[in-house]
């Protein structure tokens, strides 16, 4: 009786651990997610919103002396973008009709700020020798048509030349006959040509000031 008691015993311990066994080996091999898989973003997903920049900085006083190769189609410098509405609609006019002659027109200087101005005065003393002679070059900020965005210098000798010739068809004119390069608008030259030029700037009456 004893015997058989023990028997049963050791059955039932037997069916309990295979059972236990069972479900260990069940759980054990059930799948379960990555933390890390779950935080990954889709293919494709945008981390963030990498817009452009606008890479055109504000036209400074700084920036009004004209690099090389600058024309007056050129609106991100500010020598030519300060210009007079007139005089830059008058240059463009000229500089289209140029163009098909074979002549490319380039700013080399136009608007100036006043700063601008003054160091270019200051640096006409020290290489002609004193006031009065840079005078004859170079006016003050205060009476100077480039820092009003009245005047501008053109470069290249044929371009110079193409606006003897034609400029005051588009009320363009040289002003000054010590400078070849340096033309302001004058809107009554379309129909009765450009006026004498003075000899230098000391001879313009807007320079006595």
């Amino acid at each position: 009786m004893r015997r058989l008691l023990v028997v049963g015993l050791i059955a039932v311990v037997a069916v309990i651990t295979a059972a236990l066994g069972y479900q260990v080996r069940e759980s054990s091999s059930s799948p379960t997610a990555s933390p890390s898989s779950s935080a990954s973003p889709p293919v494709g997903t945008p981390h963030g919103d990498h817009k452009r920049a606008d890479r055109k900085g504000a036209l400074g006083a700084a920036d009004d002396a004209a690099p090389e190769g600058v024309t007056g189609f050129d609106d991100g410098d500010a020598g030519v973008a300060n210009l007079d509405p007139d005089l830059l609609r008058a240059l463009r006019e000229a500089a289209a009709d140029a163009a098909d002659d074979g002549v490319e027109f380039h700013v080399n200087s136009g608007w100036r700020s006043p700063e601008r101005q003054n160091q270019i005065l200051r640096e006409a003393v020290l290489k002609y020798g004193s006031e009065e002679e840079a005078a004859r070059w170079v006016a003050t900020a205060d009476t100077s048509p480039h820092v009003s965005g009245d005047a501008i210098d053109i470069g290249r000798s044929k371009a110079a030349a193409w606006l003897s010739q034609h400029g005051a068809e588009y009320g363009l004119c040289q002003i000054y006959r010590n400078e070849p390069w340096h033309y302001e608008l004058r809107t009554k030259a379309i129909d009765g040509g450009c006026p004498r030029m003075y000899a230098d700037p000391t001879q313009d009456p807007r320079m006595q000031q």
